[in-house]
């Protein structure tokens, strides 16, 4: 999915999102949920005398997330008296603050950052099990990507609190689709490549980006990959990219790469939505941000009410195979007021605060629980509802092995991209590239685990 998105973009979805924002603000849902709850019983988190709190967060995807998520602290310190101050940083140096501030120990008393940030800091980090055990049992339990990201390899200890996650399905134009003979992307391997075929002999191709993307191109060769049987590496975390599933995935991305639109080799993260825009792409995946962007331009309308969102295609896989982006929250030992933390941790999950935030949102990040399936954001738009399951799926950065430091430094390398790439530019065999992968990737798990 592409997650940075141009500030033409940007404005329109803020637009777009402002009323549902502001109403959230102010402390009522755009629409009304019916948000399920379970009998459980709150930790008990006294929380410290004089305690403030500092939280660093990615920047805002359209203005009401932030309009709403300072709203919703904002009400934390109504309630309970302790300030808190809310730092949004750009997407890129989140990574970077997270590795200072557990390096040093010092700094922000919590943060949400992504993905395996917990599992690589996790010496550093206040356990959050009491937090999540209460809002799981209240809230009809946690998806199963968010117990990935969340837990321990391995245990039941919980070390990041999942707030959402943002997926990249497929977006394609109907009318073209249909004009090449089929009702929908086909989801087996043979059927999506006569479809692209067919897209590229009308002069309307697809393109997948196979640059360094961290959305995109990470999206869209792990997908190759897990289509065909493949992973980096086992349940043992020993590296196995180099095995006749991969070699099988990089012999049809030869075909596949065909009929795509020129220069995907250098995409990144928002080449696709430019493209797709313009019509030169008339099928990618992205994240929603591509969608809005075109429904709440005049001039793009057209575009958006022609585009569809479906799963991409399970090749030999059980289910799509599809990991997203999630944002994951943690509490650091350094921090003075743990409970005050834990509590404000909990408090923006309770559905008060969740709802309004995930409806302004517009479907961007999918929730972790399985109770907030039911908000109304599900149910605003239909060409959105595929986005709602995101976090039901096994797939994650770094599948079949346990989430490391390895495995995150793996994905930030590129390995797997680049292995995707060098095949498809015709720089090495896909025997070549998969034992270039292997090399790489032994680097990392060798030295990490």
């Amino acid at each position: 999915m592409a997650h940075l998105i141009t500030r033409r973009a940007a404005l329109a979805l803020s637009g777009a999102a402002v009323v549902a924002g502001q109403a959230a603000a102010q402390g009522s849902s755009p629409r009304a949920s019916s948000i399920p709850t379970q009998a459980a019983t709150a930790p008990n988190l006294p929380i410290e005398r004089g305690a403030t709190l500092r939280m660093l967060r990615p920047v805002r995807f359209v203005q009401p997330d932030e309009e709403v998520f300072r709203a919703n602290c904002a009400r934390f310190t109504q309630q309970t008296g302790v300030e808190v101050r809310v730092d949004f940083v750009g997407w890129e140096d989140i990574t970077q603050q997270t590795a200072v501030t557990a390096n040093t120990g010092a700094g922000p008393d919590l943060i949400i950052g992504f993905n395996e940030a917990p599992h690589i800091y996790s010496d550093k980090l206040v356990e959050l099990t009491d937090v999540a055990a209460y809002i799981g049992q209240k809230y009809g339990g946690w998806k199963a990507m968010a117990q990935r990201y969340g837990k321990r390899a391995g245990s039941e200890a919980w070390l990041g609190l999942p707030f959402g996650a943002s997926g990249g399905p497929l977006v394609w134009r109907k009318s073209t689709v249909n004009a090449a003979g089929f009702e929908r992307p086909p989801e087996d391997h043979a059927g999506f490549l006569r479809l692209c075929q067919a897209l590229k002999a009308a002069g309307k191709p697809a393109g997948f980006a196979l640059g360094n993307a961290v959305g995109d191109g990470n999206g869209f060769a792990q997908w190759l990959v897990w289509s065909f049987g493949g992973f980096l590496v086992d349940e043992n975390n020993e590296v196995a990219i180099n095995s006749r599933e991969t070699i099988a995935s990089l012999e049809y991305l030869k075909e596949l790469y065909a009929t795509f639109i020129p220069g995907t080799v250098a995409w990144g993260d928002i080449s696709n939505n430019r493209a797709y825009s313009a019509g030169e792409c008339h099928l990618t995946a992205n994240g929603v941000s591509l969608y809005f962007s075109l429904k709440n331009d005049p001039a793009m309308r057209a575009i958006a009410d022609d585009t569809e969102h479906s799963l991409l295609p399970k090749g030999l896989a059980a289910t799509s195979p599809m990991a997203g982006l999630t944002l994951n929250a943690m509490v650091f030992k350094h921090s003075r007021f743990p409970n005050a933390s834990k509590a404000l941790l909990a408090f923006l999950l309770e559905t008060p605060q969740y709802d309004p935030w995930l409806q302004a949102n517009l479907g961007y990040w999918s929730q972790p629980l399985n109770a907030y399936s039911n908000s109304a954001v599900w149910d605003s738009d239909p060409k959105v509802s595929v986005f709602k399951g995101v976090m039901d799926t096994t797939f994650y950065a770094g599948y079949k092995g346990p989430i490391s430091q390895a495995s995150a430094a793996a994905n930030a390398d590129y390995v797997m991209v680049q292995m995707c790439a060098s095949v498809a530019s015709g720089q090495a065999t896909p025997q070549q590239a998969a034992a270039e992968a292997e090399r790489r990737a032994r680097r990392f798990f060798r030295a990490r685990r």
